[in-house]
C-alpha cells in the first residue's frame, strides 16, 4: 500500500477551483450555536491550526468509543450482566462529545481568522465526521443493552445513520450545494445531554417505560422518523429544484444516482451477513460488526466527498465491498446442504476480525494519503499554520476559500 496515489490530476485541479457553497437553516445552529461559537473562537490562539481543532474533537469521540467499549464491549452491562458502567464514564463521555461538537463548530471560524481556509479543511472535517457516524450511535447502544436493543436492530439503526449522513453529500454531488441537515445539531445536543443524564441519575433510568414504551424503542423510532421528516424529503426537493432551475450540476440520471450504488452494496452485503450468518455473528460480535460496516461506509463517503468537491466522477463501487462480499459468501454458505460440516464459529470470528483490521488499515491509509497529497500540492501543513505558496497555474486563490463547518 505504500506509495499509492489516491488523487489524480483531475482531482488536484478540481480542488484548486473549488469554492465552498453551504446553506445552514437550522434554528439551533443559526440562533444558538453560531453566536456561541463566534464568541468562543475569539479566545482560541491564532497559532492553532483549524485542522488541529477538528482532529482533537474527533479524537475525543474515539476516546469515548474505547472507554465505553472497555466497560461494555458486548453491550451487556445495562441489562444482562448487571454490572453497570461507572457514572463518571458517562459524565466524561458527555463532556468529550460536547467539546468535540464545539471544536467542530469553531474550526471553520478559526480558519477565517487565520486566513487558512481551503479545501483541505472541508475534506478533513467531513471525512472525520463520516467516521464519527460510526462512533457516536454506539455510545447510546450501551445505555439499552442487547436485551432491549438486539444486535440486528443495532445494525439497522447504523444503516439509517449512514444513509442520513451520506445523502447530504450525494445531494451536493448533484446540486453543488451543501445543505446542512437540521438533525446534526439536535443529535449532538441530544446525545450529550443523554450521556450527562445517565451519569447523574444512573443507567437504570433507561429501563423505565414511558407510557408503557421502552426508551430504546422511542430512540429507534425517533431516528427513523427524523430522517423521513427532516432529511429525505428536503433532499429530494432540493435535487428536484436544482434540475428545474438548472442551478445544479445537471448530471444525467445514471450519473446522479451513481453515488448510491456503493452505499446500496454495503447495505445489501452487510445485511445478508447479519441475517444469514451460520453462527449469528452479529449477535456474537455486534461491536466488531459495526466497526466493519462503519469503516467501510466512511471510506465510501470520503471518496464521494473528494468527487463532489473536485467535480469529478464518483466511484461506482468500492474495493472494500469485494472483500466483504467474499467474507459474507463464506460465512452464509449452506455447507450442510452439500454434506460439509458447518463453518466453525471461531473461523467466522477470525474472518470478521481480520476483515475489520484490513478495512481499517486500508481506510486510514487512504485518509492520510489524500491529506498528504493535498498538503504537498498546496504546499501547506495539515496541523500547522503556514502561508500557502502560490499554485503554478495562478488559481491558488480559487482553492483557498472560506469554510465554516
Amino acid at each position: 500500500m505504500i506509495g499509492i496515489k489516491y488523487l489524480n490530476e483531475a482531482h488536484l485541479k478540481g480542488f484548486e477551483k473549488y469554492k465552498y457553497n453551504c446553506v445552514d437553516t437550522s434554528v439551533l445552529s443559526v440562533y444558538v450555536m453560531h453566536p456561541f461559537w463566534n464568541w468562543l473562537v475569539q479566545y482560541c490562539p491564532r497559532w492553532i491550526a483549524p485542522n488541529l481543532l477538528t482532529f482533537t474533537g474527533f479524537l475525543l469521540t474515539v476516546v469515548n468509543f474505547f472507554l465505553i467499549g472497555y466497560y461494555d464491549f458486548g453491550f451487556t452491562a445495562a441489562t444482562l450482566e448487571r454490572n453497570p458502567i461507572p457514572d463518571w464514564v458517562w459524565i466524561l463521555a458527555a463532556i468529550n462529545l460536547f467539546v468535540a461538537y464545539t471544536l467542530d463548530g469553531i474550526d471553520g471560524k478559526q480558519a477565517r481568522r487565520t486566513g487558512t481556509s481551503g479545501p483541505l479543511g472541508e475534506l478533513f472535517d467531513h471525512g472525520l465526521d463520516s467516521y464519527s457516524t460510526l462512533l457516536i450511535p454506539v455510545y447510546v447502544f450501551s445505555l439499552f443493552g442487547l436485551k432491549d436493543l438486539p444486535p440486528i436492530r443495532m445494525h439497522f439503526v447504523m444503516l439509517n445513520a449512514y444513509l442520513n449522513f451520506y445523502l447530504s453529500h450525494a445531494e451536493k454531488y448533484v446540486t453543488g450545494v451543501m445543505f446542512l441537515p437540521w438533525g446534526y445539531d439536535f443529535v449532538m445536543w441530544g446525545v450529550s445531554l443523554t450521556l450527562a443524564i445517565t451519569g447523574i441519575f444512573g443507567a437504570d433510568i433507561w429501563q423505565n417505560t414511558v407510557f408503557g414504551i421502552k426508551p430504546c424503542l422511542i430512540f429507534e423510532i425517533t431516528l427513523y422518523v427524523s430522517g423521513l421528516v427532516t432529511s429525505h424529503p428536503i433532499i429530494i426537493y432540493n435535487v428536484y429544484k436544482s434540475y428545474q432551475n438548472k442551478t445544479g450540476k445537471m448530471r444525467p440520471f445514471m450519473e446522479a444516482i451513481r453515488p448510491l450504488i456503493p452505499l446500496f452494496g454495503l447495505f445489501v452485503i452487510s445485511t445478508l451477513w447479519a441475517l444469514f450468518s451460520r453462527n449469528s455473528i452479529v449477535s456474537l460480535e455486534p461491536r466488531m460488526f459495526i466497526v466493519l460496516s462503519g469503516t467501510t461506509f466512511s471510506n465510501i463517503n470520503c471518496r464521494l466527498i473528494v468527487a463532489q468537491m473536485t467535480d469529478t466522477r464518483t466511484d461506482a463501487w468500492n474495493a472494500m465491498l469485494n472483500l466483504m462480499a467474499l467474507a459474507t459468501l463464506v460465512c452464509i454458505f449452506p455447507y450442510e446442504v452439500f454434506g460439509i460440516s458447518n463453518l466453525w464459529v471461531v473461523y467466522e470470528r477470525n474472518i470478521l476480525y481480520a476483515l475489520a483490521f484490513v478495512v481499517t488499515v486500508g481506510h486510514l491509509h487512504y485518509g492520510q494519503g489524500v491529506v498528504r497529497e493535498m498538503c504537498s500540492h498546496f504546499r501547506i501543513k495539515c496541523f500547522k499554520i503556514t502561508k500557502p505558496a502560490p499554485i503554478t497555474n495562478g488559481n491558488s486563490n480559487d482553492g483557498m476559500v472560506e469554510i465554516d463547518l
